[in-house]
């Protein structure tokens, strides 16, 4: 969900980096580290970015995301607690039931999203909402809630706390060896609850960012390594740095903050009016709502869209779109190699008048016209886990 790579830790007055509690197994692991969000993370390991790609879609991925931002808002009860969130995201907060998650947005004035959010409300703690939010803006959503909190309602920062995603086929296959009575397999995707993993107390959700089935794993820093190092004994775990995370959510058609999204954006642009509910659409209340209705009713002026690039060469966020007569269009956000799609990718937003599937453009890449054209997203079908 976060953005893009920071300057080099060896420039003149950078800050130190941070290092998430996994960041000993990183290096011991072989990987290579870069900067990004401000730690010191690993962008692949010896085998690889396509290979850990691939291996995601067929196994089972083990992604270190604790540098993520996880948070406890508490109220006297889920009415005020939820209200409270709702003036700032456009989601319908009120009516998550207990041990479900959703994705929502948090809001600027203008309508434009100053994060992408996953938001989840716990079993039997009525009052309480669990946040994450991303690395490169969490100290800005923080603030940004302090500013709004009523005085019943507390935010507590969980900066003792680790994140690990295992993504995958055989993700739930594998985590339920770690809690043989706790039925896993059976959690539909956007659920979550209290599960013992290894003794230690954890909350898992069924969710992600890759497109695959798969868990996010909160659990106690000191305990981290150590389950880690147990999902990576299993013979379907390998782990999977940011390199494979990005291609991975690239071809899932997935939204990344800092390309995608930024305070400029409203979500009925970026092609998320799934995430804002009926009752939000009707009553608004939250931030930008004027901006967001008006698009609902109008449509917006420009659009997401899935990019196929002809040939084998990819256009990197940046790349200026343009349509039949050379006049400029609009620009791509996010653009690599798919590994399971087997050509280049991109996305990127384009004025609506262009956006349909099918609609031939042109990307200027390196001064030069590339033929492209507008596919739907996403690229690689969703496997998310519906239920038997």
């Amino acid at each position: 969900m976060t953005g893009g790579l920071m300057s080099s830790p060896d420039s003149p007055n950078a800050p130190a980096l941070l290092q998430t509690p996994l960041h000993a197994l990183h290096v011991a692991l072989g990987a290579r580290m870069v900067p990004f969000a401000g730690y010191d993370m690993p962008v692949n390991y010896p085998p690889g970015i396509l290979a850990e790609h691939l291996h995601t879609r067929a196994g089972a991925g083990l992604f270190d995301v604790s540098h993520m931002g996880q948070a406890y808002l508490d109220g006297p009860d889920h009415a005020a607690t939820a209200h409270t969130l709702e003036r700032l995201c456009p989601a319908d907060i009120l009516n998550l039931a207990p041990g479900r998650q959703r994705y929502t947005q948090f809001l600027n004035e203008e309508g434009g999203i100053v994060d992408d959010l996953m938001v989840t409300r716990p079993v039997g703690a009525d009052g309480a909402l669990s946040l994450v939010v991303n690395a490169s803006r969490k100290a800005v959503d923080f603030d940004l809630l302090r500013a709004r909190l009523p005085a019943n309602v507390r935010l507590t920062i969980l900066d003792t706390l680790a994140l690990i995603a295992l993504q995958g086929p055989q993700a739930a296959s594998v985590l339920a060896r770690f809690a043989p009575d706790e039925n896993i397999g059976a959690m539909p995707f956007m659920s979550a609850r209290k599960v013992r993993l290894l003794g230690v107390e954890a909350n898992i959700s069924r969710s992600g960012y890759t497109g695959e089935d798969g868990f996010e794993i909160s659990l106690p820093a000191e305990s981290a390594e150590t389950f880690a190092k147990r999902l990576l004994a299993e013979a379907e775990v390998k782990p999977i740095g940011l390199g494979a995370r990005d291609s991975l959510r690239l071809e899932a058609g997935l939204c990344l903050y800092g390309h995608e999204l930024d305070e400029t954006t409203d979500p009925i642009e970026a092609g998320l009016n799934w995430s804002i509910q009926k009752r939000r659409r009707i009553e608004g209340g939250f931030a930008g709502a004027g901006r967001i209705q008006a698009a609902l009713a109008n449509g917006p002026r420009r659009k997401r869209v899935g990019i196929r690039p002809e040939g084998r060469a990819p256009a990197r966020d940046g790349a200026e779109i343009v349509n039949e007569a050379g006049a400029v269009v609009g620009i791509v956000t996010s653009g690599g190699f798919g590994p399971s799609v087997g050509s280049p990718i991109a996305m990127g937003y384009v004025a609506s008048d262009y956006a349909a599937p099918g609609a031939p453009i042109g990307l200027i890449v390196r001064g030069k016209t590339l033929a492209a054209s507008i596919v739907a997203l996403p690229f690689h079908p969703h496997a998310y886990y519906r239920g038997p």
